[in-house]
């Protein structure tokens, strides 16, 4: 019997694509959908078992099985990307064509033996992914942002604007997202270092975390918000929901892009002040990208202390500019003296995290906003990881240690209770 690897690539998708259609005349779809999901899954694995075995396919019965598992794929998941889907050491998956598919593991890019059958089969499971959350891609609309029941990150672009056919990435978030211990043990962070941020989100302080694409600003996110009390009320805002809070009162809210007549979007801008109106404790934005900067810090300044949220920027100090940049887009015709006093009072502290060129992510400061020194932002370091070498195996080598600071912030956390260490500002550990 001929093997999978002399059977043409071609052929083989032919052949799924043939026993795919046979096997949607047989179902009974209105039916399907009123089954329980596990049950129809099972009626359907059998139905496609019984079909392929009965073609007269060159393929072997581990074949035939793997060729019975795809065609159950695409009919209730999302086609080749599923086996992805599946595999918890993959963090980003990219289709660059329908025959290029690539996966980043361990923070390194590598090409997978996956192909959908044309661009047709890739739009229609872009389709799939995008219509689950009431967006659309079209040649009127050819650029989406979405997001898959796990919470994971997608982005689609097709043509005109992409040259070779439809363009897939997949920015991935575990069904268990990693913890503050899961950080430590990667060596991101360290105790003391998670020691502070803990008691700063505790003590309600405004946290802005900072970071290039890819950083891992998220998935910080993420684990400070865990360590807001379960019995405050908390508002999320973001352009794709990725967060996943634990707590119990927890309202999650989502941009909504314009229709196909260009009407009915509601921006980020929109959101923010919609939440100032539902008695939120704490205000999570995902991240601030233009004119919402100025309601967010609004907020912050104005009663929902201890609220959090994330920018693209490549240290603390741009991070603070790129907020003055979003003040700017409001249009409100702020002095620069005034737009940055709002930032220095409604910012406590700048995370900066980055992503190392082995791939691992690592909070790289941890800098608190002082106030105003003259016409500038006072900032200072209490930690910072020190890059001095990459290893033998390409793993980037260094020493997270505090610069030995007290925050002007301590007086105020202890008169809540949470009273820092000293011996805190005075710890090093070198990864």
């Amino acid at each position: 019997m001929a093997n999978l690897q002399t059977f043409e690539r071609t052929e083989y998708q032919q052949v799924k694509a043939d026993l795919h259609r046979k096997i949607l005349d047989k179902l009974d779809l209105e039916k399907l959908g009123r089954a329980p999901s596990d049950a129809a899954r099972d009626d359907v694995l059998t139905l496609i078992r019984n079909t392929v075995n009965t073609e007269a396919v060159p393929l072997s019965f581990a074949e035939r099985e793997r060729l019975s598992r795809e065609i159950l794929d695409e009919i209730f998941g999302l086609g080749p990307l599923e086996p992805l889907l599946k595999d918890p050491t993959v963090s980003d998956i990219l289709v660059n064509r329908f025959d290029r598919v690539y996966v980043e593991r361990a923070g390194k890019i590598e090409t997978t033996g996956l192909s959908f059958k044309d661009d047709a089969h890739l739009m229609q499971i872009i389709d799939r992914i995008v219509s689950r959350v009431g967006r659309r891609v079209d040649e009127s609309s050819p650029m989406v942002d979405a997001r898959l029941t796990d919470g994971s990150r997608v982005n689609a672009i097709i043509p005109p604007l992409a040259i070779d056919g439809p363009c897939l990435s997949i920015r991935r978030f575990g069904r268990d997202p990693l913890t503050a211990r899961n950080m430590i043990e990667n060596k991101s962070l360290t105790e003391p270092m998670l020691e502070l941020l803990s008691a700063m989100v505790k003590g309600r302080l405004n946290l802005l975390v900072s970071g290039g694409t890819g950083a891992g600003k998220t998935t910080l996110l993420n684990v400070l918000s865990g360590y807001i009390p379960n019995s405050e009320r908390i508002v999320t805002i973001e352009d794709a929901a990725e967060l996943q809070l634990k707590q119990e009162h927890v309202v999650r809210l989502e941009t909504r892009p314009p229709n196909i007549e260009g009407k009915g979007a509601v921006r980020q801008r929109q959101l923010v002040i919609n939440s100032l109106r539902m008695r939120p404790d704490r205000i999570v934005v995902g991240e601030v990208r233009g004119e919402e900067a100025f309601d967010m810090l609004q907020a912050m300044n104005t009663g929902h202390e201890g609220s959090l949220t994330t920018v693209h920027a490549n240290s603390p100090r741009d991070a603070l500019a790129r907020l003055e940049n979003m003040f700017s887009m409001a249009n409100l015709n702020l002095p620069e003296r005034a737009m940055r006093h709002q930032i220095a009072s409604a910012i406590h502290a700048v995370v900066q995290i980055a992503r190392m060129s082995d791939g691992t992510r690592k909070v790289i400061s941890i800098s608190e906003v002082t106030g105003m020194e003259g016409d500038m932002i006072a900032m200072q370091e209490l930690f910072v990881f020190e890059r001095s070498a990459i290893d033998e195996s390409g793993r980037t080598r260094g020493m997270f240690r505090a610069l030995g600071i007290r925050p002007k912030f301590a007086d105020r956390l202890a008169t809540g209770g949470l009273r820092l260490r000293p011996a805190l500002f005075e710890s090093k550990m070198e990864v």
